[in-house]
């Protein structure tokens, strides 16, 4: 059987902070994520969707943290096809346009991506060269529906990944990706990439609820992030879309899906993604103990 481990989507999230988890004694960043890094081994870098990671930060995580921790990584917004701010590409890169306009990578020059490609993985090899880098996860917009072309733009997305030789784990935020007619398709789609498929725990039974499917996709990893069940998932802002507390009999019924990952893969990653408080490192201490 596959290493389980446990973490959440942030340990810098301000109502994180506010909410007492951190002891007084854990000051700043470097305490904060000393103090994660303490009680769990994994945990997921947000940081990097709404901008693109710096080398020095890299380095510096990879400092704060014990060997064998973990740190996956978001993709940076522009590489999967969300609206971006121009104000967030580097500077030599920023099509004209004030700050705050949003432009996708389909209106910029293939020579632009490449190059947001090739800084954010360069900005990762701190955490490379140190072990601690897990996946990166492309996660997909609710717009992207299936499709020929929708393929397309996954596969290239994918495929530039692995060329920079980053592990990718692949999210989709339309639910029609997870139907029941379509889920061997997805899965196929990823596993020809080497990438890991995203299973995600969110509300049910609304129009943007995403089916809990969880197979193994490559042999190398697994990944399965919880979103929280909010009944205003899909629609509201992050404050409501994710706020949700889990009850140990909601926990409970991931604990066969997980286990049969781990069963097929040689690693799990288990993320949990749901605000505000402690509500997601509250989730995650009971999920390990529940796994044992």
């Amino acid at each position: 059987m596959g290493s389980i481990l446990v973490g959440t989507c942030s340990w810098t999230d301000s109502a994180l902070v506010a909410g007492g988890w951190y002891p007084p004694s854990a000051r700043g960043a470097e305490g904060r994520l000393r103090h994660y890094a303490g009680r769990f081994p994994l945990v997921e870098v947000d940081a990097t969707y709404y901008g693109l990671p710096s080398r020095r930060n890299s380095a510096l995580w990879a400092e704060r943290t014990p060997p064998g921790f973990v740190f996956d990584v978001k993709a940076f917004s522009l590489l999967t096809g969300h609206p971006t701010r121009i104000g967030s590409l580097p500077a030599p890169l920023r099509p004209a346009g004030p700050p705050n306009a949003r432009v996708r990578a389909d209106s910029l020059p293939p020579t632009t991506v490449d190059e947001v490609w090739r800084r954010f993985s360069e900005a990762l090899e701190p955490l490379r060269t140190a072990g601690r880098l897990g996946a990166v996860l492309t996660q997909f917009p609710p717009t992207l529906r299936p499709g020929p072309a929708a393929e397309e733009f996954v596969s290239d997305c994918l495929e530039r990944a692995g060329a920079l030789g980053l592990r990718t784990a692949v999210e989709f935020r339309d639910p029609r990706w997870y139907a029941s007619e379509r889920r061997a398709g997805t899965a196929a789609l990823a596993e020809r990439h080497g990438a890991a498929l995203v299973a995600v725990d969110t509300a049910r039974d609304l129009p943007s609820s995403v089916p809990p499917v969880a197979v193994a996709t490559t042999p190398e990893l697994s990944v399965v992030r919880f979103h929280g069940r909010s009944p205003h998932w899909g629609t509201g802002g992050k404050e409501d879309a994710y706020r949700h507390r889990y009850t140990k009999e909601e926990l409970t019924e991931w604990v066969p899906r997980i286990r049969a990952l781990a069963e097929r893969t040689g690693r799990v990653h288990v993320l949990f993604n749901n605000c505000c408080g402690d509500a997601a490192v509250s989730a995650a201490e009971a999920m390990e103990a529940l796994l044992g």
